[in-house]
């Protein structure tokens, strides 16, 4: 059997969208370089040994089209025989980059890969790939006479069918960066973070130390419309800027080798992908696939919640991440110690990666065993990923 496991996981700080994002004037080929030659600094890996960049990135137009990973990898000083590839799960883009590379590695098409995720909601603003296109085609469109509805409007009615009140998911918001903020202060964020060169950004920008249950509690919700209204009357409007993930600007990769390739290299893996699972569910809720995912990788790894020492769940939207919790019954204290992605942020094709990255460190930092990732996608979709952290000479 051969073993997919990771060597080292890294990220940028994450900006803030513009304007007064830190991050915003940086291409986002060079924000994604970033990463790709830290992990090859930090581990004395040899690039020309990369089988293959498989990098996530959502908006794939404007400065992140044309196969962004591959020009990412040549920014990055990899020799031109190292090949990449851009990929789209929509935010789990580079979660989904985590399970390529490591089942690239597990059948033997890989011995060694990189998966990685950028995006630029500065330079390239959500949605922009799709502004002014059908992208659902005539026969989606009669599958769902009703239509279809944006992310906004499906938090907000998994808030409603779910009885989910404005005060928990202000709560749930205040948690996270109350945790992010601690995190920082720790010093729990110094391993896994690098410097982009030419960005005045030590720390992620969207974290807000000193919010509070007041100052959260006073924003308007931000999906309310009449058509919405009218359409679906049972929603409370409880979803804001507040409680959602913001608009945020960074990158991540993580080195993921065969087990054996790393002892002969003289690189110490410090996690064993264990098991992955994607799912599909209703693209009206389309957040909700989270909840299947994360049973079915429970499942494939024979193990059930209790085993699993440490959570990321990415919180698009605080009533996403607690629908989760109630459905899964998970320990809250186990869920996103480190804060997620309503402090920390959303940069949507590197959150996966990101995720990944935090959920290592967390177990290090903890000395837990099994740690899950789940996120949720456009179009109700989900990823889920177990990793086993390893100990000592392997």
């Amino acid at each position: 059997m051969r073993d997919a496991v990771i060597v080292d996981a890294v990220r940028t700080p994450l900006g803030k969208g513009k304007p007064g994002g830190a991050l915003a004037d940086v291409h986002p080929v060079d924000l994604h370089a970033t990463v790709l030659r830290a992990i090859a600094e930090r581990t004395g890996i040899d690039p020309a040994a990369v089988d293959d960049v498989i990098g996530g990135a959502v908006g794939q137009i404007g400065e992140q089209s044309m196969n962004t990973a591959r020009w990412a990898a040549l920014a990055a000083g990899f020799p031109e025989s190292v090949p990449a590839v851009t990929v789209d799960r929509q935010c789990g883009s580079s979660q989904q980059a985590v399970h390529f590379a490591a089942q690239g590695v597990i059948s033997g098409a890989y011995d060694v890969a990189i998966a990685s995720g950028v995006e630029s909601m500065s330079r390239v603003p959500i949605g922009s790939q799709a502004a002014g296109l059908d992208f659902l085609g005539a026969s989606v469109a009669a599958r769902y006479p009703d239509g279809l509805a944006p992310q906004g409007i499906s938090a907000e009615l998994i808030a409603a069918r779910r009885g989910l009140s404005r005060e928990r998911l202000d709560e749930f918001a205040l948690a996270s960066h109350q945790r992010a903020a601690a995190a920082w202060r720790d010093g729990r964020f110094a391993a896994e973070v690098v410097a982009v060169d030419g960005a005045d950004l030590a720390v992620d920008q969207s974290v807000r130390p000193d919010t509070s249950a007041a100052a959260l509690a006073g924003l308007k919700p931000s999906f309310w419309a009449d058509v919405w209204e009218r359409r679906f009357p049972e929603i409370g409007w409880h979803v804001t800027a507040g409680n959602s993930s913001p608009v945020n600007d960074g990158a991540a990769a993580v080195l993921i080798v065969e087990r054996e390739t790393a002892r002969r290299l003289g690189l110490r893996p410090r996690a064993r992908l264990h098991s992955f699972a994607v799912a599909g569910d209703d693209p009206l809720l389309m957040l909700m696939g989270i909840v299947p995912a994360t049973r079915k990788v429970l499942g494939r790894a024979g193990l059930t919640l209790a085993d699993i020492d440490a959570f990321e769940v990415n919180e698009a939207f605080a009533s996403v991440a607690l629908a989760w919790l109630d459905e899964t019954g998970a320990d809250p204290a186990k869920v996103n110690v480190n804060g997620g992605a309503i402090a920390l942020g959303h940069p949507l094709g590197a959150s996966g990666a990101r995720l990944m990255t935090t959920l290592l460190s967390v177990l290090e930092q903890t000395g837990g065993r099994y740690g899950l990732q789940t996120m949720c996608e456009a179009g109700g979709l989900a990823n889920a990923t177990i990793i086993e952290r390893l100990e000592g000479p392997q």
